[in-house]
């Protein structure tokens, strides 16, 4: 469900999240005010605050974009002649590695990591439910053609976000003079290939 309750246009909306991203890019979320939004959009503030009442919510929707792009981004290239279980794991390691990489995603990160613990700890974003979505769909079409073990397809597609969940936030930890961040991609892609062969 949308927080946009009078339904902007869909360019004035992407200027608008254009704008705050461009805020937190510069200044971190804790200091990016709706009043700032509105300022670098060109709006006044109330017609950002007709959109959005708070920064979280916002941040919300500004989240929820940049995440689906990401995802998108990852998937562009897939190559149908491939295996199903190829395309699974080829598409949730780009996720991570794109993910990794954005900057918007490593700004949160070195600024308000806090922003991503609600999302970690205690529930599921809109942009996860869409990448479970998707990877159940997909999870479900491979099961079908005997590609994929069996199993609950909802659970295996939550089992591959949590191992995901760690690729993205914590590799920079493992990362040394021994292991390089390619390296520890191909054990994710190990891993994931191992959890779905029947």
């Amino acid at each position: 469900m949308t927080s946009l309750r009078n339904n902007p246009s869909d360019d004035a909306r992407d200027a608008y999240l254009d704008a705050a991203r461009a805020c937190i890019l510069d200044v971190g979320w804790r200091r990016t005010t709706l009043t700032e939004v509105a300022r670098r959009a060109g709006v006044s503030r109330m017609t950002i605050y007709r959109s959005w009442s708070d920064m979280q919510t916002l941040l919300g929707d500004l989240m929820t974009r940049e995440w689906t792009g990401v995802v998108q981004a990852a998937l562009a290239d897939q190559d149908p002649a491939r295996s199903a279980v190829d395309r699974l794991v080829a598409g949730i390691v780009g996720t991570v590695r794109v993910l990794r990489d954005n900057e918007l995603f490593v700004r949160i990160i070195e600024l308000d990591p806090e922003l991503v613990l609600p999302y970690v700890l205690h529930r599921r974003g809109r942009s996860q439910d869409l990448i479970l979505a998707l990877t159940d769909e997909a999870i479900r079409a491979a099961q079908a053609s005997g590609e994929v073990r069996a199993g609950s397809s909802v659970a295996i597609a939550r089992g591959l976000l949590l191992a995901a969940h760690g690729f993205v936030l914590s590799a920079h930890t493992m990362v040394d003079d021994e292991v390089t961040e390619p390296e520890l991609d191909a054990e994710l892609a190990a891993l994931l290939t191992r959890s779905l062969a029947p």
